[in-house]
């Protein structure tokens, strides 16, 4: 081949080469990709301006207040409308608020159920009008959207598991424990009573003393204690199914001048009250599920759900957090978020 013809089918290849790359935009156009551009002004579109509205059991609690910052924050980042209810832990408000957000119709309807069966009938009439309604940390019987938060019967069977190695055959202990549950027709109790028995059950040194309901209350919690010690002084461990409910059981423990004899378990959000418990010796273990987190998640959730164009009711999606251990050995620093200030 001469010279001259190998320069010319060089000449050609890299014509041909030019062409190519200057037609893979269209290609790329026509096989359905976007440009970055192009995909956010999708998002946006999606999301800007959509009002997300908030409806926990009651705020000032930082449970609650967490989620609802997050909440916020992110949702008004996005462009969102943010509207927030508290029905300050009343049933009857939290069911007349309930009507009234569904009835206005918002984009996004992010509820916590106090009971399974409370709020069910206007969680289905909101997707029925084509509200997405993301349930957090406890749900209804009815299964909406999506579901943002702990698995309780993993928590309860972790939390059961640990006080099997303190208390359990082998340990040489009374094996004596407390359960101190919430509100016993919650979600976060029925499913994490549920872990914390099939576990239990398993060891025959272990013997269920006393489990009763505190209602999410501190003082309901440290009575029962009290005469739980005093009725058990050998008690070797307490169970309870929320930090704040559970430091009522850790000051009757206290009380009774067994603090450092009791093992006291909490499942918790992971706010700095929790890890103050820990670090002053009231609660010796924690699980926390972090309601910073759940925040988080609960705006990815409500974003997926726009996004996807899909009629209200179409999705069952469901968002876990992973829980970690809180002890005296970490119990500072991101596991214990800061309570707002007033």
């Amino acid at each position: 081949m001469s010279m001259f013809s190998a320069m010319l089918r060089t000449g050609a290849v890299l014509a041909g080469a030019l062409a190519l790359s200057a037609a893979a935009p269209a290609l790329a156009q026509d096989a359905g990709t976007k440009t970055a551009r192009e995909l956010r002004s999708a998002y946006d579109a999606a999301v800007k301006g959509k009002t997300i509205a908030f409806l926990p059991i009651a705020l000032g609690v930082p449970l609650q207040d967490e989620w609802g910052r997050v909440i916020k924050q992110e949702a008004e980042w996005r462009g969102m409308k943010y509207v927030v209810r508290d029905p300050n832990n009343n049933p009857s408000a939290m069911q007349q608020a309930l009507t009234a957000l569904v009835n206005d119709k918002p984009d996004v309807l992010i509820v916590q159920n106090p009971s399974v069966t409370l709020l069910m009938k206007e969680l289905k009439r909101a997707e029925s009008q084509g509200t997405h309604v993301i349930q957090i940390n406890m749900s209804s019987n009815y299964k909406s959207d999506a579901f943002v938060g702990a698995d309780w019967t993993e928590i309860g069977r972790m939390l059961a598991q640990d006080v099997v190695k303190q208390c359990g055959t082998g340990s040489g202990k009374s094996g004596k424990v407390q359960i101190v549950q919430g509100e016993l027709t919650a979600a976060a109790s029925i499913d994490q009573i549920g872990g914390v028995m099939e576990v239990l059950n398993k060891d025959s040194n272990i013997k269920v003393v006393s489990n009763q309901a505190a209602n999410w209350d501190a003082n309901t919690a440290l009575n029962i204690t009290a005469t739980v010690i005093q009725q058990h002084p050998d008690l070797c461990a307490s169970i309870g199914f929320w930090g704040i409910m559970e430091s009522g059981a850790a000051q009757a423990i206290r009380n009774a001048g067994k603090i450092d004899q009791v093992k006291v378990y909490a499942s918790v959000e992971g706010s700095s009250l929790d890890c103050d418990q820990i670090n002053q010796g009231n609660f010796y273990k924690v699980l926390s599920y972090k309601a910073t987190e759940q925040g988080h998640d609960a705006v990815m959730a409500a974003v997926t759900l726009l996004e996807s164009s899909e009629k209200a009711g179409a999705r069952n999606l469901e968002y876990y957090t992973q829980p970690i251990w809180v002890d005296k050995s970490n119990a500072s620093g991101a596991n214990c978020f800061a309570l707002p200030k007033k």
